[in-house]
């Protein structure tokens, strides 16, 4: 996509459960004000740089119709559009995700390159051209500090690469398991199936748990 690497630390673990609650609650909403992002981040040790700088990824992928309509026709329920938004790109979003339509339609993050990582995600944020809420939240909030970072990042795209690496490893260490805790899976997607009660007790074993037989 044309964005930069980076080396990822070794040593991690695999969680064994999932937990879609506690994502959804962690996770920050596409419409989020800017303090409420601020909040989410900030609990999971991440600064006002780390916000903007991962909310750069926006600038490859696409969004749903759903997570963008009430922004297009009836936001903060006044019945009018998000005054943030570009009246030329409104237009064009209103086409594309209709009133009452398919709310699993696709837009585009970034109306110039879609399919690349640049720091054109932060020149659509001056021209009022981010697609959500959140994201535009990020240069449109008056007075906020996240202002100076988007121009910076705009002004260098190795200014922005650089921040979005170091970013993106800092939020890769948020509760890293390591040791006995979690396991290192054979397939990334699932977790590892005990073959027999052997290999059970055998695990149970190693880890210094008391088993009584086998």
């Amino acid at each position: 996509t044309g964005g930069p690497g980076w080396l990822v630390p070794l040593g991690r673990r695999d969680s064994l459960t999932a937990n879609k609650a506690l994502a959804n609650q962690n996770l920050p909403g596409p419409s989020f004000a800017l303090n409420e992002l601020k909040s989410a981040f900030a609990a999971q040790g991440l600064n006002a740089v780390d916000l903007v700088a991962l909310s750069g990824a926006h600038t490859i992928g696409r969004a749903r119709c759903l997570f963008i309509t009430d922004r297009l026709y009836n936001f903060d329920n006044t019945g009018k559009p998000d005054p943030t938004l570009d009246k030329t790109y409104l237009k064009e979003l209103q086409k594309q995700c209709p009133q009452n339509g398919d709310g699993n339609n696709r837009v585009n993050f970034d109306p110039t390159t879609p399919d690349k990582l640049d720091k054109n995600f932060y020149n659509n944020l001056q021209v009022k051209k981010g697609l959500l809420q959140s994201d535009q939240e990020l240069f449109s909030t008056p007075g906020a500090d996240t202002i100076g970072i988007v121009n910076s990042f705009a002004n260098d795209q190795n200014v922005f690469f650089q921040n979005f690496v170091n970013s993106m490893i800092k939020m890769g260490n948020i509760g890293v398991l390591t040791g006995k805790k979690g396991e290192i899976r054979k397939q990334c997607n699932f977790v590892n199936k005990k073959s027999s009660e052997l290999d059970l007790a055998i695990e149970l074993l190693l880890e210094g748990d008391m088993v009584s037989s086998i």
